[in-house]
C-alpha cells in the first residue's frame, strides 16, 4: 500500500496539490462500486463500503464509521494510513484535520466526478473560509493505477413487469409529475438503483446490487438512457424502445448536458449527482432529493407478495444451512467461517429465482462477531468448535425480493453473560417489531424502543437500528431509516426496513438479531387518527438456548412463541421431514 501512496504523492507534487480526498464511491455515489472505481481500496487496502482517505504530502488518514473500526485497524496495519474513528468527539472531522494540516493558498484537490454537488459545495465553502484553493479536476486513478480495471460490460436484462408490479410507462408518468411539482422541466438521474427501478432493468455491474452502470435524463417530452452499447441485448433494446426510451453512449453525458438550453430548469439531487455533471448544465437548477427515492421505497402489492415468498425460500435455505452446521460439528468435521458463507450460498442457489448475495455474508465466530462488518479471509477465518457464539449476517437477491437476516447462535456451553446480552438484544428487537405508531412517525422516534433494554443496563450499540431495503435492488435503501440520527422522512405503509439491535464485546463476542419489517396499516379511529405497525417478513427462529426467560415479560414470551409458530407453519411445506423435525425443535414453545 505504501508504494501506491508514493505514486499518489509524486503526482500531487507535480500538480502542486497539497492535499487530496479519495472517497470510496463512484460517479453514481453507490454504496458498492465496481473495481474500476475502487481507488481508495487500491490505495489503502481497506475494503469496507464506507471510508474516505485523505492524503497530504506528509500524512495519510482514513475516516470510517463504527461498523468498520476493527476491520480498518487490521487492514491498515503496516501501512502509512492512520485510522480516524468517525462519530467520536475527540476525533477530528476531515475538514477539522485539513484546517490544521494545510497552509494559506494550499490546493486541496478532488475528483469532481466522485463528489456530489453538496459535498463539493461544502469543500468549496471550507476552502474559502480558510484561505485554501479547491481544485475539482484532479483525476489520479488513470495516472497512477497502471492496471486500472475497465468499466464492466456485462449484459443488462429486463426485470419482468409481473415481478416489478408496475410498467415503465406508469413509473415515468409518476416521476414526471413529481418533477413538474418542483418547478423543473427535466431531471438528471445518476443513482443506479433509481435508474434500474425506473426502467425495469437490472444488471451485474456492481457486486451484491443488481444494477447497471448508466445515467438517465427524463422530461415530459423525452427519456434518455446513457449506457455502454455493448451492454444492451436485443431484448433490452426492444423493451426500452417500447417506452420510447432513447439510447446514448455512457460517455456522452457531460457533452449532452453542456448543450442543453440555458432556459431549461433541471432537477438535481445534490446527494447523488456529481459536482462535475451539475456544473455542466448551463441553465437553472432545482436542488431537491430525487422523487424516485420516495416512489421506489413504497412497495406495491406485487412486490410485497414477492418479498413474502422470497423470505419463505430464504428461511428454508437457512434451515438447511444451520442444520448442516450442527450435524457437521457433531460429526467432528472441520468448518471455518468461509465454509459457512459457501454453504449459505449453495443452499440459497437452489432457488431458481436466486441471483446472488445482497451483501458479503458476515460469519463471525467468537471475538470475530464483535467486528460489526467482519469479512473472513483465508488467513483470518476461524475454525468452528462446539462452543462459543457464531454471528451470521447474510442476505440474498431474488428476482422477487431482497433478504437480509442476522442470527446469533450458540455452538455449545453458553455463558450467563452471553445469555444475558442476547436476551437484552432480543427484548429491544421484539419491542420494535410490535410497535404501533401514528402516521407521520419517523424512524428516529422509534429507535429508542430497540435500545432501551440495553441503555437501561448501561449497554449500547453504535450502528443504526434499521435501514430501508429495496426490491431486487439495494439491500440498503433510503430515504427512511431507524437510527439515532435525525432523519425527517416518515415511515409509510409499504416501506421495508431492518430491525437489528446488537451488542459487541471486543475480544469476546458479538450479538445481533435482525429481521426485515414491512410497514402496514394499523388501527384507526376518527378521534385519534390512523396508525401503522410492522409485519415481520423474515422467517427463522431465534436461538432459545440463549434466552433467559426470567428476563422476559409474558407479552414477550407470547410474541416469541407466536413468531416461531408462524415460522414453522410457513417453512415446513418447503422442507424435508428431517428438516421439519429439526425446525420443530428450534421452534418449541418456551
Amino acid at each position: 500500500m505504501n508504494n501506491q501512496l508514493s505514486l499518489l504523492r509524486e503526482l500531487m507534487q507535480r500538480q502542486s496539490v497539497a492535499a487530496t480526498i479519495i472517497p470510496g464511491t463512484d460517479p453514481h455515489h453507490s454504496e458498492y462500486t465496481c473495481p474500476h472505481w475502487q481507488l481508495r481500496q487500491w490505495l489503502t487496502g481497506f475494503t469496507g463500503s464506507n471510508g474516505t482517505a485523505v492524503v497530504t504530502l506528509q500524512e495519510a488518514r482514513l475516516w470510517t464509521d463504527s461498523r468498520y473500526f476493527l476491520q480498518a485497524e487490521q487492514q491498515l496495519e503496516g501501512s502509512d494510513f492512520t485510522l480516524v474513528r468517525e462519530g467520536f468527539d475527540e476525533e477530528p472531522t476531515i475538514t477539522q484535520w485539513l484546517a490544521q494540516a494545510l497552509s494559506e493558498d494550499d490546493v486541496l484537490a478532488i475528483d469532481g466526478t466522485l463528489f456530489t454537488a453538496r459535498e463539493a459545495n461544502m469543500y468549496e465553502q471550507f476552502c474559502g473560509e480558510n484561505g485554501f484553493m479547491l481544485a475539482t479536476d484532479f483525476h489520479p486513478a488513470e495516472r497512477i493505477w497502471k492496471d486500472l480495471p475497465q468499466r464492466p460490460l456485462a449484459h443488462t436484462f429486463v426485470h419482468d413487469e409481473q415481478l416489478a408490479g408496475e410498467t415503465v410507462q406508469s413509473k415515468l408518468s409518476r416521476t414526471v409529475d413529481e418533477i413538474t411539482l418542483t418547478g423543473a422541466d427535466a431531471m438528471l438521474i445518476t443513482a443506479l438503483d433509481d435508474i434500474a427501478w425506473l426502467f425495469n432493468i437490472r444488471g451485474n455491474d456492481v457486486q451484491f446490487t443488481p444494477v447497471v452502470i448508466a445515467f438517465a435524463w427524463v422530461s415530459n417530452t423525452e427519456q434518455i438512457l446513457f449506457i455502454d452499447n455493448e451492454k444492451l441485448t436485443d431484448e433490452v433494446r426492444a423493451h426500452l424502445n417500447k417506452y420510447n426510451v432513447h439510447i446514448k453512449h455512457y460517455d456522452d453525458i457531460e457533452r449532452f448536458l453542456e448543450r442543453r438550453s440555458s432556459h431549461e430548469t433541471v432537477l438535481i439531487d445534490p446527494d447523488s449527482v456529481s459536482d462535475s455533471l451539475a456544473n455542466a448544465l448551463p441553465g437553472a437548477k432545482v436542488y431537491s432529493r430525487s422523487p424516485i427515492t420516495n416512489l421506489k421505497a413504497v412497495k406495491n402489492n406485487v412486490q410485497i407478495d414477492g418479498f413474502r415468498h422470497a423470505h419463505e425460500r430464504d428461511g428454508a435455505a437457512l434451515v438447511r444451512l444451520f442444520r448442516s452446521l450442527e450435524l457437521s460439528l457433531a460429526a467432528g468435521d472441520k468448518i471455518n467461517e468461509i465454509d459457512v458463507w459457501n454453504r449459505g450460498k449453495d443452499e440459497r442457489a437452489k432457488s431458481e429465482l436466486y441471483r446472488g448475495d445482497s451483501f458479503a455474508m458476515i460469519a463471525g465466530y467468537r471475538e470475530h462477531g464483535a467486528i460489526v462488518h467482519y469479512s473472513a479471509t483465508p488467513e483470518s477465518a476461524a475454525t468452528l468448535e462446539p462452543d462459543g457464539l457464531l454471528l451470521v449476517d447474510s442476505g440474498a437477491q431474488y428476482l422477487d425480493g431482497t433478504t437480509d437476516i442476522t442470527r446469533t447462535i450458540t455452538l455449545g456451553n453458553p455463558t450467563h453473560e452471553q445469555q444475558r446480552d442476547y436476551t437484552f438484544v432480543l427484548k429491544g428487537h421484539l419491542a420494535l417489531a410490535r410497535a404501533q405508531f401514528p402516521v407521520g412517525t419517523c424512524g428516529v422516534q422509534l429507535d429508542a424502543l430497540a435500545r432501551m433494554p440495553l441503555w437501561t443496563n448501561g449497554l449500547s450499540f453504535l450502528h443504526g437500528t434499521g435501514h430501508g431495503v429495496g426490491h431486487f435492488l439495494g439491500c440498503h435503501e433510503g430515504p427512511h431509516s431507524i437510527r439515532t440520527n435525525l432523519n425527517p422522512t416518515p415511515l409509510l405503509a409499504g416501506m421495508v426496513t431492518s430491525n437489528e439491535p446488537g451488542i459487541y464485546r471486543a475480544g469476546k463476542h458479538g450479538i445481533r438479531i435482525e429481521n426485515l419489517l414491512l410497514c402496514v396499516p394499523g388501527d384507526s379511529s376518527p378521534e385519534f387518527g390512523e396508525f401503522l405497525r410492522f409485519e415481520t417478513l423474515t422467517l427463522f427462529p431465534y436461538d432459545t438456548k440463549l434466552i433467559l426467560t426470567d428476563m422476559l415479560t409474558r407479552e414477550e414470551i407470547e410474541q416469541i412463541n407466536n413468531y416461531h409458530a408462524t415460522v414453522l407453519a410457513r417453512l415446513s411445506p418447503l422442507l424435508s421431514n428431517e428438516e421439519t423435525q429439526w425446525l420443530t425443535t428450534k421452534c418449541a414453545t418456551i
